[in-house]
């Protein structure tokens, strides 16, 4: 059979981020959105586990031997940086078990390692943000936790509203989130953060962001925000208060 009439060139050269979700995690699609073309996510689960989302879940899927675990699972596959997906797996205990976690997934062979929490410090530093307003799924106890996270960021939460799931939080509305993000925001608010990475948010960043007129910033946005800017890529998807913090400058 004669091929010369067909282009063979390609496929177009893969990256890949590896990925350590929680068990729970039900938006792979929306992960993937955040996600340029020619980068792959390469995902591996922390191990089930029979409890509601609360502050004892997330000391579970944030253990060290799971993160590794986890961890070495996806290095067959080469990928540039590896992320830990869970914002209050990454919260619960401050920045010192922030640095902890991405300790552990570098100690067990990754090349580059991000958390979501780290990749919201990251974001914080990046556009010097002092107040920020936060909305969470969480019950009161672990929504405490990620105010103090900020605190010791120096960031101070002028407003914080959560809605007290225990599961299932995949299927919280577009209407309900960007409800809860109206009602977050204040006049001295620089920015609101919308925590966990199974709440959706895609498809509101950006129509709220011009409404507010200040960044929304949401998990899952973050943690594809960091492992980019590792990578050396430019982030794809709303959030134009991110877009250019990790662009390389034209050459003139």
């Amino acid at each position: 059979m004669d091929l010369s009439d067909i282009d063979f060139d390609g496929p177009v050269t893969q990256r890949g981020i590896g990925v350590i979700a929680p068990f729970d995690l039900a938006l792979e699609r929306e992960l993937w959105r955040w996600t340029p073309l020619d980068v792959s996510l390469h995902l591996a689960r922390t191990p089930f586990e029979p409890v509601p989302v609360s502050l004892k879940m997330a000391e579970l899927v944030s253990g060290k031997r799971h993160v590794q675990t986890a961890t070495r699972d996806v290095l067959g596959v080469d990928p540039e940086v590896v992320a830990y997906l869970c914002t209050s797996g990454s919260f619960i205990h401050g920045l010192g078990y922030e640095s902890e976690l991405r300790r552990s997934i570098l100690e067990a062979g990754a090349p580059d390692a991000v958390t979501t929490s780290g990749a919201l410090a990251e974001a914080v530093r990046a556009l010097g943000l002092r107040r920020v307003s936060v909305i969470t799924p969480y019950d009161a106890d672990l929504t405490d936790r990620l105010v103090a996270f900020l605190g010791e960021l120096g960031v101070a939460v002028p407003q914080c509203h959560y809605l007290g799931l225990g599961g299932g939080i995949w299927r919280v509305n577009y209407r309900t989130v960007a409800e809860l993000i109206l009602a977050a925001d204040t006049p001295d608010s620089e920015a609101i953060f919308v925590s966990c990475t199974n709440l959706p948010t895609y498809d509101i960043v950006e129509p709220l962001e011009r409404r507010l007129g200040k960044p929304v910033l949401t998990a899952n946005q973050l943690t594809v925000w960091a492992c980019l800017g590792r990578m050396g890529l430019p982030m794809v998807g709303p959030g134009r208060w991110l877009a250019d913090v990790f662009r390389e400058e034209s050459p003139s």
